[in-house]
């Protein structure tokens, strides 16, 4: 039996609206959030904050549960740019860049004084015009010591702390912050000047690198970016300034191990196990004073984020449901 072309076509054409008026009819039984993709937009906000221009990721529905992400250095609220989605079904996100950092301002170090305890002010001064009246606090790095006076300024307000390679103990400093403790000791221009290679690109290529085992999961951007910022003009005596006020940190050790015993954060630990400014061992010192803490470790370096967003997200949300409001 021949065929012709035109019996062909209407054979084709009839396949396909049969097909068309299946899907329809599957689609219309479906769930609608699972038919509608959601939308979870990442909003880049500024605010005036004591006379500072604050740059700020903002994510999520404003009326549930609060999480502030507090980053490190040398990055920027960037960090948290695959963490911010996962968090943001769920959670209200927001994550300021310190000044100094990002897209934040960054003024003259003869004019903006680089302490810690000024950091601090500032995301207070964040927090109090956001109304956060009740939030859990990821802290990183530098993001640690800032967003544990926070907590020890603001317990009331503390929802839980969840700590990736946040370091508030002795035991989790290794030995590559020995020229670092030198210069704290005798903080001469001979010792500020041999730290200046801190903020070089080989430095923070190697901070994003190190302990990473697959390193083309590594986004180039990332360590780009913080470079960029780095390399403006009169950022190295910023940079420098902080790196000497961070033994007000150090110092400040016992009392954010008073604030643990005596309020009982919940918290999680989440740690690249190959970070090579803090060990492993900081981590393990947290349960000394938090003994409930749930610790977590990742085969990975400093910047864990960069290759295990999914897994901290996924260990952040369960941690998340087990707060109070």
């Amino acid at each position: 039996m021949k065929i012709t072309v035109q019996q062909l076509i209407t054979g084709m054409s009839l396949a396909l609206s049969m097909n068309i008026i299946t899907l329809a009819q599957t689609t219309q039984k479906l769930p609608l959030n699972n038919y509608n993709m959601k939308n979870h937009s990442i909003h880049y906000r500024n605010m005036d904050v004591n006379g500072l221009n604050i740059f700020y990721r903002e994510a999520g529905p404003s009326h549930a549960p609060a999480i502030l992400l507090l980053h490190g250095y040398p990055t920027s609220s960037h960090m948290f740019r695959d963490l911010i989605p996962l968090l943001s079904k769920k959670y209200h996100v927001i994550a300021p860049d310190l000044p100094g950092f990002g897209y934040s301002d960054a003024p003259d170090h003869q004019e903006f004084n680089y302490t810690f305890d000024n950091l601090t002010a500032t995301v207070q001064g964040f927090v109090d015009q956001m109304k956060m009246k009740r939030f859990a606090i990821y802290i990183f790095d530098y993001g640690a010591p800032v967003g544990l006076r926070l907590a020890m300024n603001n317990p009331e307000k503390i929802t839980g702390i969840i700590s990736q390679n946040g370091n508030a103990y002795e035991e989790g400093l290794s030995k590559e912050w020995n020229p670092i403790q030198k210069y704290w000791k005798d903080p001469s221009e001979t010792n500020r000047t041999s730290l200046k290679d801190f903020v070089s690109k080989e430095a923070t290529f190697f901070q994003y690198h190190h302990g990473v085992s697959d390193p083309t999961l590594i986004a180039p951007e990332a360590y780009t970016l913080d470079q960029k910022f780095l390399d403006r003009p009169g950022n190295i005596e910023i940079q420098l300034d902080l790196v000497r006020d961070y033994r007000t940190n150090v110092a400040l050790y016992p009392k954010f191990h008073e604030y643990f015993r005596a309020n009982q954060p919940k918290t999680l630990l989440v740690w690249g196990d190959k970070d090579p400014y803090f060990l492993p061992q900081g981590a393990e010192a947290y349960k000394k004073d938090l003994p409930n803490a749930r610790l977590k470790f990742f085969d990975t370096g400093h910047f864990a984020l960069e290759t295990h967003a999914g897994e901290i997200g996924e260990e952040i949300l369960e941690f998340m449901k087990g707060l109070p409001q």
